[in-house]
């Protein structure tokens, strides 16, 4: 019984502290954009933008030769 007596009030204290943790993260804004990193993974570009340059040309076209999935060899 003594050890519930400690716990209750050690447990109260504990609650209150990750109550008071939970308001000042809501106003410090971590959950203002929920979506926004999310979408930004999904929507990331297909080519790497590098620099521009003599020796960093992107290609346009993909000159290579891949067969089709439809046709039988």
């Amino acid at each position: 019984m003594d050890t519930i007596y400690g716990l209750i009030p050690l447990m109260l204290i504990i609650g209150l502290f990750m109550v008071l943790i939970f308001f000042w993260s809501v106003r410090s804004g971590q959950y203002d954009d929920l979506e926004g990193d999310a979408n930004r993974i999904l929507m990331d570009d297909d080519e790497p933008q590098l620099p521009a340059g003599k020796d960093n040309k992107q290609k346009t076209k993909d000159t290579r030769n891949w067969p089709d999935a439809d046709e039988d060899d």
